[in-house]
């Protein structure tokens, strides 16, 4: 198939592109690089540096004749939780805006498939776990009401004109794969943070919460590999169906501690982590775990690396690249 690929220089899109690459499809990535590493961008791929929700139409296609298309993978997105709230309307602009542009190439063009980069921040704080996709959706922040904005937006496109589409709901991606990681400028999630120390770029890492009730006192989280992530997105593409948006939450299904996640480090690095407890963050949930079982059941997934060690020390192998290729390049 012929892809085009929204924030392909971004993590999860890069790691997928590399994947639909090595299984023999052509991929054009669209990629602003706002937050993404033109570096990122996959050998084979076709790169176009712009805005996608200002390019899409003239990227996709008039639909005059074929589409140029078989489907496109949405991942750009702005994605900062706490900056979420303090300017929303970046995140309006920059989500809803940008992928109704999108939604509309799309339509205009008659390109067949969709498949939505989507996240667990579209539930809020549950009201049971594991989560399943039918829970409430009651996002605590700006980035996840745009998520689920979109998600609304998708469904009312693929009843009204065919559109075959999916939305991946993705709990907390980590890892690495074949050279491509999770580099960003501005850092907020717990395991890049967490080998931040080990590599002397912080002195400690902050635990939020040292009395919620879980097995340590400390918030669980469930982690899942880019790899297995991507594996998900190709499934999704040859499953959706015409009509039809189907949602899916991807995760391991089981749940690590901060303090858990911590030792894993320390254990894979060698090194010792200093970790300094801290208030609560607002808004944050004691426990967040995915139920994966209707894309286990539908789409014929399952994770295939959910041991924690190793999805650390992937990501410990990767970001230890970054340090030597940039010491190279000092020399």
């Amino acid at each position: 198939m012929k892809l085009l690929v929204t924030g392909g220089a971004g993590y999860v899109g890069s790691v997928c592109s590399t994947v639909l690459l090595e299984q023999g499809h052509e991929v054009v990535i669209v990629d602003d690089l706002s937050t993404g590493n033109a570096d990122a961008v996959p050998a084979g791929a076709e790169f176009v540096e712009g805005d996608i929700g200002r390019i899409a139409a003239e990227v996709l296609g008039s639909g005059a004749g074929a589409p140029r298309f078989d489907g496109v993978l949405h991942f750009g997105a702005q994605s900062l939780v706490g900056e979420s709230v303090e300017v929303p309307e970046k995140y309006w602009q920059g989500n809803v805006v940008t992928t109704l542009a999108l939604l509309e190439a799309i339509r205009t063009s008659g390109t067949p498939r969709l498949v939505f980069s989507s996240t667990a921040a579209t539930y809020g704080e549950p009201d049971r776990v594991p989560i399943i996709e039918d829970a409430p959706t009651r996002p605590t922040n700006p980035y996840g009401a745009s998520k689920l904005a979109i998600d609304h937006a998708i469904s009312s496109y693929s009843r009204a004109h065919g559109l075959a589409a999916m939305s991946l709901r993705y709990f907390n991606v980590a890892g690495a794969y074949h050279g491509a990681g999770e580099n960003r400028v501005v850092e907020t999630h717990l395991i890049p943070l967490v080998l931040q120390v080990a590599l002397k770029q912080r002195d400690h890492i902050s635990v939020f919460g040292t009395d919620w009730p879980t097995k340590d006192g400390t918030a669980v989280r469930d982690y899942i590999h880019v790899k297995d992530l991507a594996d998900a997105h190709l499934l999704a593409l040859t499953s959706a169906r015409p009509g039809e948006h189907r949602i899916y939450n991807l995760g391991s299904g089981e749940g690590f501690t901060v303090r858990e996640v911590i030792s894993a480090c320390e254990r894979v690095t060698g090194l010792p982590i200093p970790a300094v407890d801290a208030p609560r963050r607002a808004g944050d949930p004691a426990v967040l775990i995915a139920s994966s079982r209707r894309a286990i059941d539908e789409l014929g997934w399952r994770p295939q690396h959910t041991d924690l060690d190793e999805i650390v020390s992937d990501a410990w192998d990767y970001l230890r690249g970054l340090g030597d290729r940039s010491h190279t390049a000092r020399r």
